[in-house]
């Protein structure tokens, strides 16, 4: 093989982009080719009538370890979420903050009805345990699900249903909180670390930034790779590509279809967000919404323009509402129980609000099974000249993303 193999990378995700841009930092090029019309795979934002929409409702956790190393934050322009929720019980509304970031809720949040005082100081013992990287020590090991450490830890049944039920099946897609412990102590310490936020410019400013690092003429849209012939990539259109190294940065499924393997893919976690335009925010500042009542389809909501003012158009709001589970309605008779629901939060002045869009994203995150079979990561490595990275090697976070994308990286380098 030559000193400077031909590397192909199968996918324009945040994996492939941190996977070229490492390559490409080591003098060693590379070409992307992603089925798309744009870079960044999930994580891509759309302009609509002047609003920004992300492929779904997504955050960044600024605690995020490798993210802090690979990306430029100033640049982001980062807009943090204050640290803590808004939870809808009983008819009203009621903050949890944290109280060492937001010391003027202390107050409020130890008397309201969303678990006892006992349970707010648990909180602040998982926030320490995460930190420490004990959490999962204290609830019996890496492989137990989120919900029985929440349990070891003693949180009340009011808690675990009104405040980590809703928040934590938001992040993790799983209503049953059936993600390994393991997970969930890397998730809690990167909020415990740093903020949760939004670029100014939406969620694809991150994929754009890590582009930029590459040259232009590296990147081919368009161009859906439908199987491999040993280390020739064979477009949809025919035309093939040959190269010395492949690395498969696409998502589980993709990855397993292109790889040879017949067996059927695991199910993967969607995820449901219906956007509005609305003429006031129904709630000011930037907090994320969550239903502690367990009823209904609403999951979380947020006013995304209150987090990062670039979200919407001056003088106009944009509303974020995630789902909660795969509800049984579709289209209109979704969109209308939905409203529905906000109006008993926010009252009639939802009757004003246009729908913008719904996304329904699929494999919105990739299969638990595959995350808890691999608990210390799957290899990049393939078989020769072949590699692999996604947030399914990983952690199925965005971190997982660009931590796979630079081990495939680094075993590649360390082959060639």
């Amino acid at each position: 093989m030559s000193a400077n193999p031909r590397v192909i990378i199968v996918g324009a995700g945040l994996a492939g982009l941190a996977c070229a841009r490492h390559l490409s930092q080591a003098g060693l090029g590379c070409s992307l080719l992603d089925a798309s019309d744009a870079v960044g795979g999930r994580v891509r934002t759309d302009r609509v009538d002047g609003f920004q929409l992300d492929r779904g409702f997504q955050v960044f956790l600024t605690g995020y370890p490798e993210a802090g190393r690979m990306l430029d934050y100033p640049a982001l322009q980062l807009q943090p979420f204050h640290p803590g929720a808004m939870v809808r019980y009983a008819g009203g509304f009621h903050r949890i903050s944290d109280p060492l970031r937001r010391p003027q809720d202390l107050l409020s949040t130890m008397m309201s009805p969303i678990g006892s005082f006992g349970d707010k100081l648990k909180v602040l013992r998982l926030r320490r345990d995460a930190l420490r990287r004990q959490l999962c020590g204290q609830a019996g090991g890496g492989e137990r699900t989120t919900l029985e450490a929440l349990q070891v830890y003693g949180f009340s049944p009011a808690m675990q249903q009104r405040f980590f039920l809703p928040f934590l099946s938001g992040v993790f897609l799983d209503q049953a909180l059936s993600t390994p412990c393991r997970l969930f102590e890397l998730v809690w310490a990167a909020f415990s670390r740093g903020d949760i936020a939004l670029p100014q410019q939406g969620m694809g400013a991150i994929a754009s930034q890590l582009a930029a690092t590459l040259p232009t003429e590296s990147i081919r849209l368009n161009a859906a790779v439908s199987h491999l012939d040993g280390t020739t990539a064979v477009l949809a259109s025919g035309e093939r590509l040959a190269a010395d190294v492949l690395v498969l940065a696409t998502d589980d499924a993709t990855a397993a279809t292109l790889r040879g393997d017949s067996r059927p893919a695991a199910p993967g976690r969607d995820a449901i967000c219906l956007y509005f335009d609305a003429p006031a925010p129904p709630v000011r500042g930037p907090w994320l919404i969550l239903n502690g009542d367990g009823q209904g389809p609403v999951g979380t909501a947020c006013v995304l323009s209150e987090v990062a003012q670039g979200y919407a158009p001056l003088g106009l709001s944009l509303i974020s509402v995630s789902l909660s589970g795969q509800p049984s309605l579709a289209g209109g008779d979704l969109q209308q129980a939905v409203c529905r629901q906000l109006r008993e939060w926010f009252g009639e002045e939802v009757h004003v609000w246009r729908h913008l869009r719904t996304d329904h994203i699929k494999r919105a995150l990739p299969p638990i099974e595959i995350l808890t079979a691999q608990a210390s990561g799957a290899s990049p490595r393939v078989r020769p000249g072949l590699y692999q990275c996604g947030d399914y090697c990983e952690t199925g976070t965005l971190d997982g993303a660009l931590l796979s994308g630079r081990k495939a990286a680094e075993a590649l380098l360390a082959d060639h």
